[in-house]
């Protein structure tokens, strides 16, 4: 078998389980409501929690790798997976020092207006306020 027929039939078999699965979670008959809409991809009637009707595509697909001029440098789903983790941590990351630093300054702000609060209770009082400790 070519490397493309191996791939087809290891993809059709990934299909084939997931229409199974598919079909028993979801009360489904796997033959009339999971389709095919393409070579690789899958559909089946579903409703959401408000009862509107969508239609998920599960899309199964196996990737050859990144072109090097002489061919295919092979896909490492290990090396993807290890990036997407590393991605995902870079943003919470991101996203928590956003939040601390919106803290800080929302903290900041109220210093502000305790300060100026106080800058006004001064100037109202005056001087003599001041000196008399009122």
């Amino acid at each position: 078998m070519s490397k493309a027929e191996l791939e087809n039939a290891l993809r059709l078999e990934i299909l084939e389980v997931c229409r199974a699965a598919l079909a028993e979670h979801f009360d489904l008959d796997p033959v009339k409501q999971i389709e095919n809409v393409s070579a690789g991809e899958i559909t089946l009637p579903l409703c959401d929690k408000e009862g509107n009707e969508k239609y998920p595509v599960l899309k199964v697909s196996i990737p050859r790798g990144t072109r090097n001029g002489r061919g295919y440098d092979p896909y490492d789903g290990h090396a993807a997976a290890e990036a997407y983790r590393e991605e995902q941590e870079e943003k919470a990351a991101k996203k928590a020092a956003s939040a601390a630093k919106k803290e800080a300054e929302a903290k900041a702000r109220e210093a502000r207006r305790e300060a100026k609060k106080v800058v006004k209770e001064l100037n109202e009082k005056g001087l003599e306020g001041m000196i008399k400790g009122e």
